[in-house]
């Protein structure tokens, strides 16, 4: 109960916040984003229809969509949140808070992106185009990603001939810049990269990645292989996870201790438990914020 009220409770904040982006920003502008809020604005755009009503309507296919694509538990959250959504953006009466069209772009999508991230990452959609994704990836294959691109492509081809190129391209950068903000709150602001490392002095590396830059590491036994150095016998292979801002630090202290050392670098996309280092814990972020004391 505590878990669900808290949920809803997120859900809530952002929806105020993605309902601030379009009313304070993009919506007195004339400004899109991208996927079925983009459409509504469109569409409210060219017909002068009540934004609120469109935007429910036109989420309605996605919702019933999500309902056969995604669990229940999420289609209910995203009705519970695209509604309220709906609700908010009818009776604020916020006015637009400037005329830049650059700031309008910049601060509307970071709004908007904040919201939808924030929703997306407690189980509720807020755009029905990551549905559509995920629907066309299990039906055809076609991976999510270029899915929501195609769908945004032809959304700001109509924008450039119905509206104007103006508007478009700026449409264009606020999508951009809610995607990004998207990301930054479901995956947060922390960035992590995997390392193997294959070397004769893996023994002495694996001690000073333990003390120096103070991650985990998991040994993996290698039993034949052939490299530049011809064919190798059994050595240990080193596989850890290191924060982004160490990536510079500790490839200078794999040359110091093997400069003949194979590493693959790849991306990491989610990590739970194990040693990682953190930058912006709570902790550490007490010393970047003011004291009041």
């Amino acid at each position: 109960m505590k878990k669900q009220f808290s949920e809803f409770s997120q859900i809530g904040i952002g929806i105020l916040l993605a309902s601030l982006g379009l009313k304070m920003f993009l919506l007195p502008n004339g400004f899109l984003d991208g996927g079925v809020t983009g459409i509504a604005i469109l569409l409210s755009e060219l017909y002068n229809l009540n934004i609120s009503i469109i935007l429910v309507a036109v989420s309605f296919p996605f919702l019933i969509m999500s309902w056969f694509t995604l669990s229940r538990r999420i289609t209910i959250k995203s009705i519970f949140a695209i509604l309220l959504l709906a609700i908010m953006v009818h009776f604020e009466n916020f006015t637009s808070v400037t005329d830049d069209k650059l700031l309008i772009s910049i601060f509307g999508g970071l709004l908007l992106g904040a919201g939808i991230g924030l929703s997306i990452k407690n189980g509720a959609v807020l755009d029905g185009s990551e549905i559509l994704g995920i629907f066309v990836n299990k039906k055809f294959g076609f991976s999510i990603g270029k899915v929501v691109l195609f769908f945004n492509l032809i959304l700001f081809s109509i924008t450039a001939i119905a509206i104007s190129i103006e508007t478009a391209m700026y449409s264009t950068l606020t999508f951009l810049v809610t995607a990004k903000i998207i990301d930054l709150i479901i995956e947060g602001f922390e960035d992590y990269v995997g390392l193997m490392i294959v070397s004769d002095k893996s023994e002495i590396i694996e001690k000073e990645l333990v003390r120096v830059i103070k991650t985990g590491t998991t040994l993996y036994r290698g039993s034949k292989g052939f490299g530049k150095r011809g064919a190798r016998n059994e050595s240990d292979i080193i596989h850890t996870v290191i924060n982004r801002i160490d990536i510079r630090r500790t490839y200078n202290l794999i040359d110091g201790i093997d400069k003949n050392s194979f590493i693959i670098e790849f991306d990491v996309n989610n990590i739970k438990g194990g040693i990682i280092k953190e930058y912006w814990n709570k902790e550490n972020m007490k010393g970047l914020l003011p004291s009041w004391e």
